[in-house]
């Protein structure tokens, strides 16, 4: 499955960090998707525009893309506008001894000023860098659940594909017992067999249409799944059977892989190990505003002020002009609260670290047992593709032999059961194949390029 749209979606999401065009317009209560084909890759596309994860995974970077503007405030100017007005009562006035004028009792001031920090011990270099790291570790995080997500919905693609292969199995096998037994009656009513024939036959019948009916029922379970990992709305008149028309099989062509360069394909690309690159950085840049309260702060206004006169009854008599100026703190003694910053923020940096490095060794381990699951898968595949063939052929001369006199009803019995175990363990391998592919590719994150 290529990648162009998964980096589509991703790409949208990390420059405009907005829902992609298709979340907004899908109509999940439409009833059509119950009938039209569905393949791997519009099965996917549909769970990247409507799948509840992934849309909430797209709110989760908004609002991070909210944080990210928020860290970088700090380094930008602050405009603000103030005014007052306040009316007193006479009585509240206090007169000059020996001096009888009237005092003025409105009062009002407007004015507006602009604030920029100049020097904070580091925190604004910090700041910037740490809103890139941020957003760096958003869309690392959103690509980790995009990724996860459609695993998992494919996965359930084949769950379904299989469910579909083993209902045709179960079939074809209670026919070929229903066929037996039928056989088995005409030959008791010919005085050929005797009754114990027709009895074996139909408890063989009996006891294979539970795995039919068990088949089916997991058919059921696997539509309904995908359905909802595809974010439909199932219609409330849709009881048992989600005509879902899947179009795709499983794709069991050869896969090579190389171990080595997987595990550092995977440990360049993981977007968990992105997100906790980034985290290591954020809690580096944490250090440092920790050690910024050791240093001054600096900050210079400018602004222009509206006052009316203290001296003049007449609220309309206003000064009016400019001000600016500088402002410098800085704390020589605060309680020791800078050093208990600094201790917590290198303990938090070093736990970051830590994480960073088991996260690598995790995900190395993730690459092993998926591999380790492959081979496994291959070789069983491997092992079946005569299989089914061969127990055919073992059919055919159980019931030739058992027509001629010299088998019995035992042995073509066996052969079905036989067959049926061989058609099952084929369509399994199949599964378990692309199953285990699939794992593998995500292990590797051989559906996305290396986020820097």
């Amino acid at each position: 499955m290529k990648r162009l749209n998964l980096l589509m979606c991703v790409a949208l999401a990390a420059l405009a960090v907005n829902r992609c065009p298709a979340a907004d317009s899908a109509d999940t209560n439409n009833p059509s998707w119950l009938t039209r084909p569905l393949s791997l890759a519009d099965a996917l596309n549909t769970a990247l525009s409507q799948n509840a994860t992934i849309l909430e995974a797209k709110n989760d970077l908004e609002a991070q893309h909210g944080v990210v503007i928020q860290t970088r405030a700090i380094a930008l100017p602050i405009v603000r506008a103030t005014g007052q007005y306040a009316d007193e009562e006479i009585t509240l006035l206090q007169e000059f001894p020996g001096f009888a004028f009237p005092l003025p009792h409105q009062n009002w001031n407007s004015g507006v000023q602009i604030v920029q920090n100049v020097y904070l011990g580091g925190r604004m270099k910090a700041a910037i860098r740490a809103a890139e790291a941020t957003q760096k570790q958003a869309i690392a995080n959103y690509e980790t659940t995009l990724s996860d997500t459609l695993l998992t919905v494919r996965i359930a693609y084949y769950d379904v594909l299989l469910a579909a292969q083993q209902i045709t199995v179960q079939e074809a096998s209670v026919k070929l017992l229903e066929r037996e037994l039928e056989d088995q009656q005409h030959r008791f009513d010919a005085g050929t067999v005797p009754k114990f024939n027709v009895l074996r036959a139909e408890v063989a019948v009996a006891n294979e249409r539970p795995a039919l009916i068990s088949a089916r029922n997991s058919y059921r379970i696997a539509k309904n799944n995908l359905a909802n990992l595809l974010g439909y709305n199932l219609p409330r008149d849709v009881w048992e059977n989600i005509p879902l028309n899947l179009t795709d099989v499983f794709d069991t062509s050869p896969y090579a892989i190389n171990l080595p360069d997987a595990i550092q394909q995977a440990l360049t690309r993981r977007t968990e190990l992105t997100a906790l690159r980034r985290d290591v950085e954020l809690q580096d840049l944490n250090i440092i505003n920790a050690k910024s309260g050791y240093k001054p702060t600096v900050s210079v206004f400018a602004g222009y002020n509206w006052d009316n006169s203290q001296y003049s009854t007449d609220p309309r008599y206003e000064f009016n002009g400019w001000n600016a100026g500088a402002q410098a703190t800085w704390n020589i003694f605060d309680g020791l609260l800078t050093a208990g910053k600094i201790k917590q923020a290198r303990a938090q940096y070093a736990h970051s670290k830590t994480g960073l490095e088991d996260e690598g060794r995790q995900i190395e381990l993730q690459v092993r047992t998926a591999y380790s699951d492959f081979l496994q898968a291959r070789e069983t595949l491997e092992s079946q593709q005569k299989v089914q063939e061969e127990a055919e052929e073992a059919l055919r001369e159980a019931k030739a032999r058992a027509d001629a006199g010299t088998g019995t009803q035992l042995d073509v019995l066996d052969a079905q059961t036989s067959l049926t175990q061989a058609r099952t363990t084929q369509i399994q391998a199949e599964h378990d194949y692309v199953t285990a592919r699939a794992r593998f590719d995500r292990a590797i994150a051989a559906d996305l390029a290396p986020l820097k």
